[in-house]
């Protein structure tokens, strides 16, 4: 018998008593065939879903990260969204870096992504002299490690029709044939100007696990992230399941609903069977491409007329179906099932022919 690898690992080890018992375990686990593995699958999860807490945001740390958890992220996996509601981060930095408390706290600076409104104390539009004036704070320059001069630089590059000064920390930015209303418009063009750090990281909160130090971010970018010297790129990962596609390829992805869904029940005190959520990632990513669970994502995939029919929108898929003259083979289960013919599980897989005595 073909065993997986951590079972022929641990069968090596045992003696022969043992080994004949993990046999005979693993034997048992094994599905039958024509089982409907599917419907089992479904019932597996359905059941557990029910019973989670509707909790919709956790916690972490004193920097309030919120991170979506509960039914409401399990239904964002298995709908395959396109964003996540709050997208999120573990960033995981290389050995030589993760033990180091004051430069871990540096990094997550720098990841940190900076626009000039994060630096201000305040703003003043000088009507006489058409300028906008930008005062910034002092005690965030040293937080971030950032000056006044690189501030201002920033400012030039984007907006490059307009005269841009500073002195001490105070920048000017002057448009003399401006009137008021485009003043203020440039003063909110000058706050959404990006300073530093990676695009789309909203908040970053080291936090202590075992013996390393990690970055737990608010906001994802995985592609900006993993060009960051520091950064271990065989361990940092994100919530965000296309971000991965993009990134690393449809396995990772179907890799990520696995850990994601399994972390999600399990923080909910929920124990399923990991081959269940194997399953339903397997039929979401099939096809090379992220599916959700959807009327637009596995239904529209099945080549079966009644069995799109039967999840939502029926008479649409019915009409379509009549339309281009469409043939259902009935080789599924839920159309046998709606026409009240055995589906092919179980015994309905089997066809016997019984030759009987000429007598």
């Amino acid at each position: 018998m073909n065993l997986p690898k951590k079972l022929q690992e641990k069968y090596d080890t045992l003696d022969e008593k043992g080994k004949q018992k993990l046999l005979e375990s693993y034997a048992n686990s094994l599905a039958e065939p024509g089982e409907a593995v599917g419907v089992v699958a479904g019932q597996s999860l359905g059941e557990p879903g029910t019973q989670m807490i509707l909790r919709t945001h956790k916690f972490a740390g004193v920097a309030e990260i919120n991170v979506a958890r509960g039914l409401p992220r399990l239904i964002e996996i298995f709908d395959a969204r396109k964003i996540p509601s709050t997208p999120s981060m573990t960033i995981y930095l290389k050995e030589k870096f993760a033990g180091d408390e004051k430069k871990v706290r540096e990094i997550a600076t720098k990841i940190l992504e900076l626009t000039v409104e994060d630096v201000i104390d305040r703003t003043n539009i000088d009507l006489l002299n058409k300028t906008v004036k930008i005062y910034l704070d002092k005690k965030l320059l040293e937080k971030y490690m950032i000056t006044t001069k690189e501030v201002s630089e920033m400012i030039k590059k984007k907006i490059k029709k307009e005269k841009v000064t500073y002195e001490g920390n105070v920048i000017n930015v002057k448009s003399p044939e401006a009137d008021i209303k485009k003043l203020y418009k440039l003063r909110v063009k000058v706050k959404d100007i990006y300073i530093q750090g990676v695009p789309k990281i909203e908040q970053v909160l080291p936090v202590k696990k075992g013996n390393e130090w990690i970055i737990k971010t608010a906001g994802s970018n995985l592609k900006d992230v993993l060009k960051i010297p520091e950064v271990d790129p065989t361990r940092t990962i994100t919530n965000d399941l296309y971000e991965i596609q993009k990134t690393f390829g449809i396995e990772a992805a179907r890799n990520a609903i696995i850990r994601e869904a399994s972390m999600t029940l399990r923080e909910q005190g929920l124990s399923v069977d990991i081959r269940h959520l194997m399953l339903v990632a397997d039929a979401m990513t099939a096809d090379g491409t992220l599916k959700g669970v959807t009327r637009y994502g596995i239904t529209k995939g099945k080549k079966s007329v009644l069995a799109r029919a039967s999840f939502e929108t029926a008479l649409k898929h019915l009409f379509n179906a009549a339309a281009h003259r469409e043939i259902d083979d009935l080789t599924s289960v839920v159309e046998n099932v709606m026409i009240n013919q055995p589906a092919p599980i179980g015994t309905g897989m089997l066809k016997l022919v019984v030759k009987h005595d000429k007598k």
